[in-house]
């Protein structure tokens, strides 16, 4: 889903038909998908689930088959929203008023099961959501796409949204936790709605289904800031057991897609990523919300090769699995053709199997495809009758190949405690899955001590309870170590495990870098992330104390970077905030925003000063940021203040501006 949270623009600025669309068009599909192609021995393929369906296999084959042979073109909700009709019939499409053909790849979203999409509806059963979404899947398959769902869950601790962010929701609904049951029965309702998503001869439709997506964002629950990296390994490696193992769902192939940017370094992409056992897609998200098509194309083919890369290195296949032109106005009337010109250009990224666009939710929102009368309707027919854009009807063979299912071997992870999860309790429960083969013997260990017994439970885990050592308790963290023995092998995983209560901070105190006992991956932990950078803590640049924060700024996969963190409080009491900073002596410009009553204030601040500084900005001078336009005129006092969420440093890139650099910040704070 793309954000509306941010306006490279805004940063910019802080630095300083439909008959034509049928045309005939080649199509270089069918000889990568010809019957010829697929004779012979069945093709062994390696996948999340090696008891999928034969369709599901085949579906995995032709992707990777399809790679460099064009990229599919995919839209959320093509058939239930839309700027050309007002009652979906299962036939109308905004895609095909456009070019006279469907999108080869359908997106749908879990919110249709909570009746918060068409053709989900507000107060219907639970049953009829479950059949509604059954039915999408069904539809795209009868026009001739593949489908993907995405998953915009809601917040299981508060009942709100996917964007209420409070509540710490994943280590809630991890095993053991609080709210557990109720993301198992979320589950149980996606299995029901995907396994009952057959065609007329009784075959499930394979479905891409691609859960926490944008993760290394901080718009959703699951984000960078409100969850550790390991939480969310665990919490993807459940999700794909439970329904494959548990419910017994088969057709599923399973997504990985953080959003942009990443400069192409693999580091970040790969900092919460589940593993080659639990990942069949390798996606990428990325939306043009500047005012140009440079830096964003050379950022996102950047990108789109690294993503390609990994999955050659790891028998993946890769995909633009979120796109689109984020304006509220056309800036660029040939956006999408240069946008397929640039990735066709790069011999990697031009591998990508298929790019997915938003949903056209109709009214006063964006098109992302656009229709009969839009500005950009030339240049997207244009995109369309490019050979190497490939639409439904350029889809042959896709569920044609014979293959096999490579067998996974035995595999055992540490559920719980997660890594750097913190115990406070003087016991905690040690729980580890391991799959699919039962192990004879499973064991835990303390800093290498003597080992103790784990036992098969009701829910799959072995598991059973760590009391944790009296003499360790002044520890800051130990090393936990499980143990396993499947088939005369000895299957092992460890975390480290921190100790204690953190000592709090005074009201108002963001943060004073004193907490994370010299641990970098902690700091990062702990914060939000937008766009290429690295925060470690620094021993040498510091207002007081042992470490302030040096946030190392990389511009050249974007005009601007973020970093913040998560704030829960009451700051009506005070009237400014203040924080140290050092900057590195450049023309590049920072912006200190408060998100305060759902809106996000700003306070520019300049990094010139190359000798370290208070910085004191008076609540009355922050101003509605400049992309939050439904809130312009607002003002940033006591009423706001009373719940303040967020506090964010962005760095943006100055006109003729170094594009690396290293800013130092400490003793961050209202006063």
């Amino acid at each position: 889903m793309p954000r509306s949270l941010l306006n490279r623009r805004a940063f910019i600025l802080l630095g300083a038909t439909v008959a034509a669309a049928a045309g005939a068009r080649t199509s270089v599909a069918a000889a990568a998908t010809s019957p010829t192609a697929l004779a012979g021995a069945p093709t062994p393929v390696r996948i999340v689930d090696d008891r999928a369906t034969p369709a599901t296999r085949a579906l995995f084959a032709y992707l990777k088959r399809q790679q460099g042979r064009g990229i599919l073109f995919g839209h959320q909700h093509d058939l239930t929203y839309g700027f050309t009709f007002t009652t979906p019939d299962g036939k109308a499409s905004d895609t095909r008023a456009a070019v006279g053909d469907y999108p080869a790849v359908f997106g749908w979203d879990t919110l249709i099961l909570d009746g918060d999409e068409r053709p989900g509806a507000e107060g219907g059963t639970e049953a009829e959501n479950i059949a509604a979404l059954s039915r999408c899947i069904r539809l795209g398959d009868a026009r001739g796409g593949i489908n993907t769902l995405s998953a915009h869950l809601p917040n299981f601790v508060t009942g709100r949204d996917f964007y209420d962010t409070t509540g710490r929701v994943v280590g809630q609904i991890l095993p053991g936790g609080a709210k557990h049951a109720d993301f198992n029965a979320f589950l149980d309702r996606v299995a029901k709605a995907v396994k009952g998503a057959r065609r007329p001869d009784g075959t499930a439709i394979p479905v891409v289904f691609r859960p926490f997506h944008e993760n290394n964002g901080a718009w959703f629950w699951w984000g960078a800031g409100h969850t550790t990296s390991a939480e969310f390994i665990e919490l993807f490696r459940y999700t794909v057991e439970y329904l494959r193992d548990t419910r017994g769902v088969h057709n599923l192939l399973y997504a990985y897609s953080p959003n942009s940017s990443f400069g192409g370094d693999p580091t970040g992409y790969l900092k919460s990523y589940p593993g080659d056992r639990f990942v069949d897609i390798l996606g990428y998200d990325s939306y043009d919300e500047g005012a140009g098509p440079t830096p964003w194309l050379d950022s996102v083919v950047k990108d789109l090769t690294m993503v390609v890369r990994l999955a050659n290195e790891r028998d993946k296949v890769p995909a633009f699995t979120e796109f689109g032109e984020g304006g509220t106005e056309v800036r660029n009337p040939q956006w999408f053709t240069q946008l397929l010109q640039a990735v066709k250009a790069d011999p990697l990224a031009r591998r990508m199997t298929y790019m997915l666009t938003w949903a056209n939710f109709g009214g006063t929102k964006r098109a992302y495809v656009p229709y009969p009368g839009h500005p950009l309707l030339p240049d997207f027919v244009a995109y369309h009758q490019d050979p190497y854009t490939l639409f439904a009807a350029d889809l042959h063979g896709v569920y044609s190949a014979r293959t096999t299912a490579v067998r996974n071997a035995p595999f055992l992870h540490l559920v719980t405690p997660t890594d750097r999860q913190r115990a406070t309790a003087s016991q905690t429960t040690v729980r580890v899955r391991v799959t699919p083969a039962k192990a004879s013997r499973v064991t835990y260990s303390v800093n290498g001590g003597r080992p103790g017994r784990l036992r098969l439970d009701a829910d799959g885990f072995y598991s059973g309870a760590w009391s944790i050592d009296p003499a360790l308790r002044n520890n800051p963290s130990v090393t936990l170590t499980v143990s396993a023995q499947v088939d005369g092998r000895t299957l092992t995983d460890s975390a480290v495990v921190l100790l204690g209560e953190v000592a709090s901070l005074p009201a108002g105190w963001v943060d004073d870098f004193e907490g994370y006992a010299g641990d970098d991956t902690a700091l990062s932990e702990a914060y939000t992330h937008v766009n290429s950078h690295t925060l470690t803590l620094s021993a040498d640049h510091k207002s007081s104390g042992s470490y302030g924060l040096a946030y190392a700024y990389d511009f050249t996969g974007a005009e601007y970077t973020g970093t913040g963190k998560p704030v829960d409080a009451d700051w009506s009491a005070f009237i400014s905030l203040a924080l140290w900073l050092r900057g590195d002596g450049s023309a590049n410009g920072g912006a200190l925003q408060i998100v305060a009553g759902g809106v996000d204030f700003w306070y520019q601040v300049p990094l010139s000063d190359t000798s370290g500084q208070e910085i004191r900005a008076p609540f009355s001078e922050f101003t509605p940021a400049p992309w939050d336009t439904a809130h312009a005129g607002a003002v940033l006092d006591a009423s706001h203040l009373a719940k303040v969420t967020a506090f964010n440093l962005y760095l943006v890139h100055g006109s003729d501006a170094a594009t690396r650099g290293v800013v130092y910040v400490d003793n961050i704070r209202a006063e």
